[in-house]
């Protein structure tokens, strides 16, 4: 599987085969270093897992080369950006996300040419793309690092060269990080991240040159430090009591440039340590903040976040200081803000905005107050306030279900926060987003914890609905006639039919060629009453590994909603 040189030979060119090799040893260079890397994890967070994040993500790019060769003989090209590629979907943590970034700077230049030259310059456009993806770059730290990688072996030369090079000049940045970074400086210790990229270029070193090149400081376990030996403390040192942001949040997200611009401001305002690494529509977030919600409803409304990973950072988090809301809720006694004397507020309640009586009651039995959504009727502010204040709890999920009433249930939610109710909005944009968000409700749990979970669930599922045209209309599919049958994904026609359920099977089978686990549908009352079954069939031959849930929205519901998660 790995290629094993002699000891005096050397590559002129990086193959397929070879950029399978480094994978290989990447990955088992990292995995013997990885203890002693979370170990001297201080900075950002003394939270004991850059190696372990570095090794997953490394773990990801390897499986992804090999899910190459296993399906063809891959050129140079399609290896490297198939490892690129697999740290992308696989980056975990501040450190796996920036080395994902590195390699895919990498990626571009090594398609283009295999030799010493073109692995220089890789370096150099790592380098760069790595530091513009972080929001705030430090040095001291893997960015550091890499860019002495990249200055070491400026000029080119063969491949071994380049790379030896390339290693030497970041194990001397290492080295000297201490020196520019005070928390390390304080803590004995060298750079994390840095320390896991000398790794990741020692396993280039032995696949291009033939030799194993000398480990990051001076002995087994130790780290050298202004040319002082220090061993490697057995667990994460304190911080001297600085302080960061409670959770790390990490996602897939598919957005457009424009809109990831954006969403780095919103993110960089909530928090810190803030990389977006990625492009081509394919992004990868990651993120410090107090606010995991907020942080996750970011990426929600810049385009489709997947594999939502939130990390508590604290110990201690049964006792953190609950928000100031919650706290005015709390003092205001068990009348509540109102006086209205219905005794004890409840912790937490969930107000759904739902089309349909079958949806209300099925949204009751899962514990949740419901507004009912009529056609050309839309809950004004006044009644999802009212509806906030009758579900009489400390802490409110709102669920508004609808694209267009974003802003009033944001309105709604500012007025009930001034009466000291702690508000969390949800911004779902459709009813089988809001079941999705319902399903995974957990009261028991804190409640930030409860909001980001939901937040996922919802964030996680695409929608879509079927409708009936009043009246001929230019769409985005075309144009429509009158009684034409209008499938609507995410919000915009995209099928124009003659009848109801063959428009819904061609809906369904658009939604699902971009994947999917679980299918929710929701069915009205006088929809054809062969027409659920009719597609669930259609799932249950057609994608063997998808489940199918229907739901009976009753009357006032359109035709047919459908979720795909």
């Amino acid at each position: 599987m790995s290629r094993a040189l002699q000891p005096d030979e050397e590559l002129v060119e990086l193959d397929a085969e070879a950029v399978r090799t480094w994978c290989a040893r990447a990955l088992d260079a990292l995995g013997r270093e990885r203890e002693e890397i979370d170990a001297i994890n201080v900075y950002p967070v003394a939270d004991g897992d850059t190696g372990t994040n570095l090794y997953l993500t490394a773990e990801a790019a390897r499986e992804a080369v090999e899910a190459v060769f296993a399906a063809s003989e891959p050129d140079t090209a399609e290896a490297v950006r198939a490892m690129a590629h697999g740290a992308l979907l696989g980056a975990r943590g501040n450190s796996g996300t920036i080395l994902a970034q590195l390699l895919r700077g990498m990626a571009a230049v090594l398609a283009e040419g295999r030799d010493g030259d073109h692995l220089a310059r890789a370096l150099a456009e790592a380098s760069a793309a790595a530091r513009q993806a972080v929001a705030h770059p430090v040095e001291g730290t893997v960015l550091t690092v890499a860019a002495a990688a990249a200055a070491g072996c400026a000029g080119g030369g063969t491949l071994p060269e380049v790379a030896a090079r390339a290693h030497d000049g970041a194990r001397a940045a290492l080295e000297a990080t201490p020196g520019q970074l005070a928390v390390l400086g304080r803590a004995g210790v060298v750079d994390a991240g840095g320390r896991g990229l000398v790794a990741v270029l020692g396993a280039l070193v032995e696949t291009v040159g033939g030799r194993t090149p000398d480990p990051a400081g001076t002995a087994p376990g130790a780290v050298r430090v202004l040319g002082d030996v220090r061993a490697v403390p057995a667990a994460p040192p304190a911080c001297d009591g600085e302080a960061g942001p409670a959770y790390e949040v990490i996602y897939l997200l598919e957005a457009e440039d424009a809109a990831v611009d954006l969403l780095r401001g919103r993110l960089d305002a909530l928090g810190d340590s803030l990389v977006v690494v990625g492009g081509d529509g394919l992004w990868n977030v990651h993120v410090h903040v107090d606010d995991a919600g907020a942080a996750v409803e970011a990426g929600v409304q810049a385009g489709r976040p997947h594999r939502i990973r939130i990390t508590h950072f604290a110990a201690d988090a049964a006792t953190a200081k609950p928000s100031e809301q919650t706290e005015r809720a709390e003092q205001a006694g068990p009348s509540g803000p109102s006086g209205d004397g219905r005794g004890e507020r409840a912790r937490r309640a969930v107000v759904a905005v739902v089309p349909g009586e079958g949806l209300a009651g099925l949204c009751a039995e899962a514990g949740a107050t419901t507004v009912r959504s009529r056609p050309g009727e839309p809950p004004a502010d006044d009644d999802l306030l009212e509806a906030i204040r009758r579900a009489h709890a400390r802490e409110v999920v709102l669920l508004p279900n609808d694209t267009e009433l974003r802003r009033t249930a944001a309105a709604a939610a500012e007025r009930a926060r001034a009466e000291g109710i702690r508000v969390a909005l949800i911004p779902t944009r459709a009813a089988v987003q809001g079941i999705a968000a319902l399903a995974v409700h957990e009261p028991d749990r804190r409640f930030d914890e409860d909001v980001v979970a939901m937040t996922a669930a919802a964030g996680a599922t695409r929608y879509a609905e079927l409708a009936v045209a009043e009246r001929r209309s230019f769409t985005s599919a075309g144009v429509c006639q009158a009684g034409d049958v209008l499938g609507l994904i995410e919000g915009d026609v995209a099928v124009i039919g003659k009848d109801l359920t063959e428009t819904a099977r061609t809906v369904l089978d658009r939604m699902l060629s971009a994947g999917g686990e679980l299918v929710t549908l929701v069915v009205a009352d006088d929809t054809p009453p062969g027409l659920a079954p009719d597609l669930e069939g259609h799932v249950r031959r057609g994608y063997l590994a998808v489940d199918t849930t229907t739901y009976h929205a009753g009357a006032g519901a359109p035709p047919l909603l459908i979720g795909v998660e």
